[in-house]
């Protein structure tokens, strides 16, 4: 895979994935040539998190999010993984169980400690496969506040630990 055009696969992986499952194909495990899944290993994402970004693009009729915006992410995640990682995918998986409920408030915002979690498991590929950072959940919450999700990724790598900078960055674009 060449690093230059892996934004063009990425779109045309994505492109070529909607049409799997408008044609009713729903089984992502037959979509990926071994090229494809080399390519998806290059950037740290696994089959399932791209499988669910093209899954709630088709059920949105193509609008949110769009293969722009799950491009975004993966830049994200694919920065991360080969800036901080080095390349090196993470064995741990972040639980459904382990995430905060979604109800639970940070200085008073739902839902802002539960999108914190899965930012930091998305960007560190260690989301279950059952989770997805970008659900409409998530979606409905940076919408809210007029963050994408690409720029809250980013947001919380630059913040490490400190749930703070989160908060007061959240609180600034109210």
């Amino acid at each position: 895979m060449k690093n230059y055009i892996w934004d063009s696969y990425f779109v045309e992986l994505f492109d070529s994935c909607v049409d799997e499952y408008d044609e009713g194909n729903h089984d992502y495990e037959e979509w990926f040539s071994d090229e494809d899944h080399e390519f998806l290993k290059s950037i740290g994402y696994r089959e399932r998190e791209f499988f669910d970004f093209v899954e709630d693009n088709v059920t949105s009729g193509g609008e949110d999010p769009t293969a722009i915006a799950a491009l975004l992410i993966a830049a994200a995640r694919r920065d991360y993984f080969l800036i901080i990682q080095k390349g090196v995918p993470s064995t741990k998986i972040i639980a459904p169980s382990e995430l905060p409920a979604k109800s639970a408030e940070l200085d008073g915002i739902v839902w802002l400690p539960r999108i914190i979690v899965k930012a930091r498991a998305k960007l560190r590929g260690e989301m279950d496969p059952d989770t997805m950072f970008g659900c409409g959940g998530d979606r409905a919450f940076l919408s809210k506040y007029d963050i994408h999700p690409a720029d809250f990724l980013r947001v919380v790598w630059a913040a490490g630990d400190d749930d703070q900078k989160i908060l007061a960055y959240v609180k600034s674009k109210r």
